[in-house]
């Protein structure tokens, strides 16, 4: 493991910067630290944005105070004399601003990329995160083993700190961590041309995005370049064909291993699974008849098969690091998911109620509903272009009844009659602030004792909610009310 990181001049990294014309594509959570991020290295800064409404009128009038040029409104056209442009990662890549950029021979870059061009020669090395599913769980769970190890280190990218603040170094020019654990969306990894993680891992691969990447194959592709001159360790998913083809197209440093994760029994360089332990045949002395404890299954909260590849996979870039294995154990324990995660709301009445709001697409809902048996189901929101089919398939035999909300839940309801006809389903037309406790309601007339009610949408939750936290808290409400009834 590296430990203190030499001082790093901070006028070599704003020399670079001094009098640059960048154009920033966007607003919002990256756009606004970004521009400010390069206009305090003495950057002469344009951003972009296609709307104009009051919150964008405010930002605009924030970084007008920070000397930074804003333009709402007018999302389309390449400033002139633009020699970079920063992009947000919402923005898809057919945006006029990008093709004019590429006719003009600009580099776009995201903020990830932004970020890594900025790091000092001895800035702390990533180990990076990607999937379609469990990206954030896994960096938390990295993180609080790194942190546990006795290293410096944050929780960053499409999560937790800033990365832009986490790699630029303090005032004294000194890094601030000794490793950092990167969560990386595809969107992200589109805009990251030079991003060269120590070890990297990708989780899983399932439809998703597919409106921003245009195809499944783009989406994969993109997911596949955080292995891209990885140094040490290429993590994948051994139930994921995908991911360890990725591993294998990967150019890499030489030297390089690739690592697998499995629930089953591991073979030599993977971590897995054997009589509750979970157990490392990776960076072990000999990998062919060695097996080294990292913990106990019932160290990973909550300990559902796919929150204990998440823990795998997390362990597998630790100890890539070098992390020892009671600081993988003490890591693991000491974390705890964030909230919406099958989280366990109340049991009530012989009835446990699970939150698993996060589940926004079919592969995330079908690893949550795997965890339990027998369920009533609420489910139902923005299918996002999804088909249900393969989903109910395998579910059908754990359902003990469904509870349907939401603008596309026909389709849900269309896969549930072919392949699951026996279930009873509740179909809830209500959309209104009480729908929530509607379905929970629902779901407890059809639950009976010992069984889960579970919280799996399967779907995003624009369509009656802001954002899929509302939904948990909702949910949250609505099972706490019923508690409170049978008190």
């Amino acid at each position: 493991m590296s430990g203190r990181q030499p001082a790093v001049d901070p006028a070599d990294v704003r020399a670079r910067w001094h009098g640059k014309r960048v154009t920033v594509a966007g607003l919002g959570v990256s756009g606004v630290p970004a521009a400010r991020t390069l206009r305090e290295l003495g950057a002469d800064v344009t951003v972009v944005n296609d709307g104009e409404d009051e919150r964008s009128r405010t930002q605009a009038a924030e970084l007008a105070e920070a000397g930074v040029t804003v333009r709402l409104g007018d999302g389309a056209t390449l400033p002139e004399g633009t020699e970079l442009v920063v992009t947000t990662p919402g923005w898809q890549p057919d945006k006029p601003l990008f093709l004019a950029a590429a006719e003009a021979g600009v580099p776009v870059w995201g903020d990830v990329e932004l970020a890594w061009q900025l790091r000092g020669p001895d800035a702390a090395p990533w180990l990076a995160v990607t999937g379609t599913n469990g990206k954030t769980t896994t960096v938390r769970m990295l993180a609080a083993i790194l942190k546990a190890a006795g290293l410096r280190t944050e929780a960053v990218g499409n999560i937790g700190v800033s990365l832009l603040d986490a790699v630029l170094p303090d005032e004294n020019g000194e890094e601030k961590y000794d490793v950092l654990a990167v969560e990386l969306s595809s969107y992200q990894l589109h805009w990251a041309p030079s991003l060269r993680a120590h070890s990297a891992v990708v989780l899983n691969i399932a439809p998703d995005h597919l409106d921003w990447h245009g195809s499944m194959e783009a989406y994969t592709a993109d997911k596949g370049r955080i292995y891209e001159g990885n140094t040490v360790a290429c993590v994948y998913n051994a139930a994921d064909k995908v991911t360890e083809d990725l591993v294998r197209q990967a150019d890499v440093e030489e030297g390089c291993r690739a690592i697998g994760f499995t629930l089953g029994t591991p073979g030599p360089s993977q971590l897995g699974v054997v009589e509750g332990l979970l157990v490392d045949r990776a960076f072990v002395e000999n990998r062919s008849a060695q097996a080294q404890e990292l913990a106990e299954i019932a160290d990973v909260h909550p300990p559902a098969p796919h929150n204990i590849a998440n823990a795998l996979a997390a362990a597998a870039l630790a100890r890539a690091y070098g992390v020892a294995p009671a600081a993988v154990r003490d890591g693991l324990r000491a974390f705890r998911p964030d909230p919406h995660r099958i989280e366990h709301i109340a049991d009530v009445a012989g009835v446990a109620y699970i939150d698993d709001s996060k589940a926004t697409n079919t592969h995330a809902a079908e690893a949550s509903l795997a965890a339990y048996d027998p369920i009533v189901w609420i489910a139902g929101g923005l299918a996002k272009g999804a088909s249900f089919d393969e989903l109910v398939e395998k579910s059908a035999k754990r359902l003990r009844g469904v509870v349907l909300i939401g603008r596309d839940r026909a389709l849900i309801a269309e896969a549930l009659a072919r392949h699951a006809p026996e279930v009873p389903v509740v179909d809830l037309e209500q959309t209104d602030t009480m729908a929530m406790s509607a379905a929970v309601r629902a779901a407890a007339r059809l639950a009976e004792t010992g069984d889960t009610v579970l919280m799996a949408p399967a779907c995003a939750s624009m369509d009656m909610f802001v954002n899929y936290n509302k939904r948990g808290e909702a949910f949250a409400d609505a099972v706490r009310a019923l508690a409170a009834e049978h008190a």
